[in-house]
C-alpha cells in the first residue's frame, strides 16, 4: 500500500475538514433532514446508520449539491460550499443505475474529467494520464474496453470509484456500495476504501450492515432524520444509541440521554 497522501492533505500540516452545520432539507412539505451537524476530515471512513427512510441518501445528496437545502451549512476546507463542487463525487446505489447503457468501463472513468474539460472539448494528454491512473489504481486495466452490463458487482463498484478518481474528488458519497455484493467483493471493496482513506481521501457511505460497520469505518454518524450520535463507529453505535435511532426507547422515555453528536463547529 503506499504511503503518499492524496493531494487534499499533502503539503497541509491538518487534515482538511468537512462540517456540516444545521442541515435540514424538505421535499415539499415532509422533513427529511433536520439539525444535522457534524464534522470529519481527509483520511476518515464515515459510516451513515439508520433505518430505513431515515435520511442517509438524501445527506449523501446534499453534500453532493444534488438537492437543496432549506437550511444550513456544508464548509469544506474552511469556506462555504454553495453548490456542487468537483471535489466532491457522489456513487448511487446499483439499482439506481442503467447497467444497459451502452459504455465501456473507460468511458465511465473518462466522465470523470469532464468536469474539467466539459462535455464537447477534446481530452488533453494530462487527461488521458488521469484516466489511466484511476484504472490502474482500481485494476481495471485489463477491463477498460469491457461493457459495464458484463462486468460483476464489485468491478462495478470499482468502476465509478474510478470515475471518482479521475475526478480529483477529494470527498467520496456512497450510497449503500456493499448491498448486493458477495463475501469476497465485500471484503476488496472494504480494503479498497481503507486505501483510499490512507492515502487522505475522505469516504463517506450509507451502509446498513451494523454487525460490520466498525471493521469497515472509522467512524459513525447514527441518524433517524435528525442525528442520534457521531463519533468512533463502536462508540456511536452502542446498543442504547441503536435501540433509540430504531424505535425500541420512546423519544420521551429517554430524550435527557440522547448522545449529542460531537462536531467541532
Amino acid at each position: 500500500m503506499s504511503e503518499e497522501h492524496h493531494d487534499c492533505c499533502a503539503h497541509h500540516s491538518q487534515h482538511h475538514e468537512l462540517v456540516i452545520d444545521s442541515l435540514r432539507v424538505t421535499y415539499r412539505n415532509t422533513l427529511a433532514l433536520d439539525a444535522v451537524s457534524f464534522a470529519t476530515s481527509c483520511g476518515n471512513r464515515v459510516a451513515l446508520v439508520g433505518p430505513n427512510g431515515a435520511g442517509k441518501s438524501t445527506l449523501l445528496k446534499a453534500i453532493a449539491g444534488l438537492v437543496p437545502r432549506a437550511a444550513g451549512n456544508i464548509l469544506w476546507r474552511g469556506s462555504a460550499v454553495k453548490r456542487w463542487s468537483r471535489e466532491f463525487a457522489y456513487l448511487p446505489q446499483r439499482e439506481e443505475v442503467d447497467w444497459s447503457f451502452p459504455i465501456t468501463v473507460r468511458g465511465l472513468v473518462e466522465m470523470g474529467r469532464y468536469p474539467q474539460t466539459g462535455m464537447w472539448r477534446r481530452f488533453r494528454a494530462q487527461d488521458d494520464q488521469a484516466v489511466d491512473k484511476a484504472l490502474a489504481s482500481l485494476g481495471l486495466m485489463e477491463l477498460q474496453h469491457r461493457q459495464i452490463r458484463e462486468l460483476s458487482g464489485g468491478q462495478q463498484q470499482r468502476s465509478f470509484l474510478a470515475r471518482a478518481l479521475a475526478q480529483e474528488a477529494h470527498v467520496l458519497l456512497l450510497d449503500e456500495p456493499f448491498t448486493g455484493l458477495d463475501r469476497n467483493a465485500s471484503r476488496q471493496l472494504g480494503e479498497l476504501l481503507h486505501k483510499l482513506s490512507h492515502e487522505g481521501r475522505l469516504v463517506i457511505a450509507s451502509h446498513h450492515d451494523l454487525a460490520s460497520v466498525p471493521r469497515l469505518f472509522d467512524q459513525a454518524l447514527l441518524l433517524n432524520t435528525r442525528p442520534l450520535a457521531f463519533g468512533p463507529a463502536a462508540e456511536a453505535l452502542s446498543e442504547a444509541n441503536l435501540d433509540r435511532a430504531f424505535g425500541l426507547v420512546s423519544d420521551h422515555d429517554d430524550r435527557a440521554s440522547i448522545t449529542a453528536p460531537t462536531a467541532s463547529l
